[in-house]
């Protein structure tokens, strides 16, 4: 990383860690009964009433309300944190062709999910309440364009998954329409997306199919297209660190202030993607490490999680709630170590 870098490669994976910490907690906790779910796809105010509520009468399962609710944000990370990469890697001196770029990256994304794909189809296949797949849905998810089929949250399983073919969808939409091309174009692109979200119903199924697509992920991807194009004439290296928490207060103060409106929900990944920079400034170097290695292996976390949540969390449902989840993250984290090593090994022998 350059000195004008405003994330070095440590802190990207620091970042990295945080989002996978609140992806994998969320895709467990929101499935559990009792707890508040989340405004991922739509928006309702019952939930939202939800967790209010819980936050001011807590009790011992106040964590999982509030992973639950808000562990999803941990996906506008990733997506702020991959345009920032590309801009990084693909708008130096070197030219990138459309279709060696689409290609490479699409391969990129299917060797990451068939390893975890095939894992869970078998374990589903053999425990209770095994989803039942269509010829279609398979297709899709292996094409990685099961997003824009209608009701994507019935046919997406495991529900994850549906990362992959929005990564996908914003890959193409970054090299066809945003690649080296004047800010404005992302700019652009980014308002159009947020105009045409405003005027959705927020509980609608319209709603639902628009931001399980590039549309809905599009703010904060262009944010780290254009933070990472315009960096420079920030001066992160001086910022002190005090300028750092007074960031992270307020961002974070923004997040709970916009989640309760449509227009603040709409806009809240801008206020998730700054909290969280301005987080990874303020860790102390032995948090770092550790959150550094989550980045490392965030990817291989995000494909074996479901395997591992399909398996324990019987034992939540059943009353165990804090022994099945310390399992589920024990086992997760063991079986992200695994695929982690399993995808070194398929990346040598390319």
């Amino acid at each position: 990383m350059r000195r004008n870098d405003m994330l070095t490669r440590a802190e990207c994976n620091v970042l990295r860690g945080l989002a996978i910490i609140g992806i994998f907690m969320h895709n467990y906790c929101h499935w559990l009964p009792g707890i508040v779910r989340e405004n991922e796809y739509q928006f309702r105010q019952g939930n939202v009433a939800g967790l209010w509520y819980y936050l001011s009468h807590p009790d011992w399962n106040l964590p999982l309300h509030l992973f639950s609710f808000f562990g999803h944000y941990g996906v506008p990370v990733f997506l702020f944190l991959s345009a920032y990469g590309l801009v990084k890697k693909y708008e130096g001196e070197t030219s990138c062709g459309v279709a060696g770029f689409l290609l490479s990256h699409f391969l990129k994304l299917f060797r990451m999910m068939i390893v975890g794909f095939v894992a869970f189809v078998l374990v589903d296949a053999i425990t209770p309440g095994s989803h039942h797949y269509r010829l279609l849905d398979v297709v899709a998810q292996l094409g990685l364009f099961n997003n824009v089929l209608p009701h994507p949250d019935r046919i997406i399983w495991p529900g994850p998954y549906w990362f992959f073919g929005l990564m996908m969808q914003l890959y193409i939409v970054y090299r066809l329409l945003l690649y080296r091309r004047h800010w404005g174009y992302t700019v652009a692109l980014m308002g159009v997306c947020v105009a045409v979200q405003l005027m959705l119903v927020p509980d609608g199924e319209t709603m639902n199919r628009y931001r399980y697509n590039f549309m809905g992920g599009m703010l904060s991807f262009g944010l780290g297209l254009l933070l990472a194009r315009f960096e420079s004439k920030l001066k992160v290296e001086t910022v002190t660190q005090s300028v750092w928490l007074a960031t992270f207060i307020c961002s974070t103060a923004l997040i709970f202030f916009s989640i309760r409106s449509v227009v603040g929900w709409t806009l809240t990944p801008v206020w998730i993607c700054l909290s969280c920079c301005a987080l990874v400034k303020l860790l102390p170097s032995w948090l770092q490490r550790p959150l550094d290695w989550l980045g490392i292996v965030s990817a291989a976390l995000f494909v074996c999680h479901p395997i591992a949540r399909k398996i324990i969390i019987p034992i939540s449902r059943q009353g165990d709630v804090y022994c099945g989840l310390l399992l589920y993250i024990v086992a997760s984290l063991c079986l992200a170590w695994l695929f982690n090593e399993l995808f070194k090994l398929m990346n040598r022998k390319k």
